[in-house]
């Protein structure tokens, strides 16, 4: 068995009494989608937080491409290609989707600014960044505000941007958001073909996108991981489907 690019061993966060993250283990392996679902107010959000480095555990270890990141802050684990969407959208909204692009393309080239010639046109940063927009199937939208988008346009916005900063592994927290079901689907088939780029840890409600992408689900309720397993064990599990999945079992 390969590997895994994404490593987090006993993960433990308290505030107060409350214990939000209660001794979690999880791993990403190459290629894989592992779904990371429970009911709301489970920590998922707060896991996820730990995980990119804007949260600090008060206990656990976390490894990313072979290597300890505990001590890196979110910057530092974007640079070594640990790749986040947010559930709040992230986006500079005044730059169209290719600045925005754009952006993470000098990122990555580490280059913050062009004295000798205007950024918009700047075939360096213009080409690879449309190449992401088309990607994502943003092509046609590339001069469109990113406050202009809709909501689905901006979740294809921020992959595209992951993208572009050479990601290694995605966090993709509830990417189908606010989506009608045409904009779930075409965002599902984008994803299946996203996992033979890097593998993504998926944070996600929509229970259909989830039983298509998985290939591990974790379920994790008032903090603690009860059980992971494919999408038929998850299905079967009795424990599962009483508290969580309903009708989607």
């Amino acid at each position: 068995m390969a590997e895994p690019v994404l490593e987090i061993k006993n993960f433990v966060k308290s505030f107060g009494a409350l214990k939000a993250t209660d001794d979690v283990s999880l791993d990403l392996r190459p290629g894989e989608i592992h779904a990371l679902i429970g009911p709301n107010g489970a920590g998922k959000s707060t896991l996820i937080h730990q995980i990119c480095g804007t949260l600090r555990p008060d206990h656990g270890s976390i490894h990313f491409a072979g290597r300890d990141i505990g001590g890196l802050g979110v910057a530092g684990r974007a640079r070594l290609g640990l790749g986040r969407t947010f559930q709040v959208s992230s986006l500079a909204p005044d730059f169209s989707a290719l600045r925005n692009v754009m952006l993470a393309v000098q990122a990555r080239q580490g280059s913050s600014f062009r004295f000798f010639r205007p950024v918009m046109r700047d075939a360096s940063l213009i080409d690879p960044a449309m190449a992401m927009l088309e990607r994502v199937g943003l092509a046609t939208r590339a001069r469109i505000p990113a406050a202009e988008l809709s909501h689905g346009e901006r979740r294809q916005l921020e992959i595209a941007i992951a993208l572009a900063l050479g990601s290694k592994a995605f966090l993709l927290d509830e990417p189908m958001a606010g989506m009608g079901p045409e904009g779930s689907k075409a965002l599902t088939t984008f994803l299946d073909t996203l996992r033979n780029e890097a593998p993504i840890l998926l944070v996600e409600h929509d229970m259909e996108a989830v039983f298509a992408l998985a290939d591990r689900i974790s379920v994790l309720v008032y903090g603690k991981i009860i059980i992971t397993g494919t999408v038929d064990e998850i299905r079967r599990d009795p424990a599962v489907r009483s508290a969580y999945l309903g009708d989607h079992a």
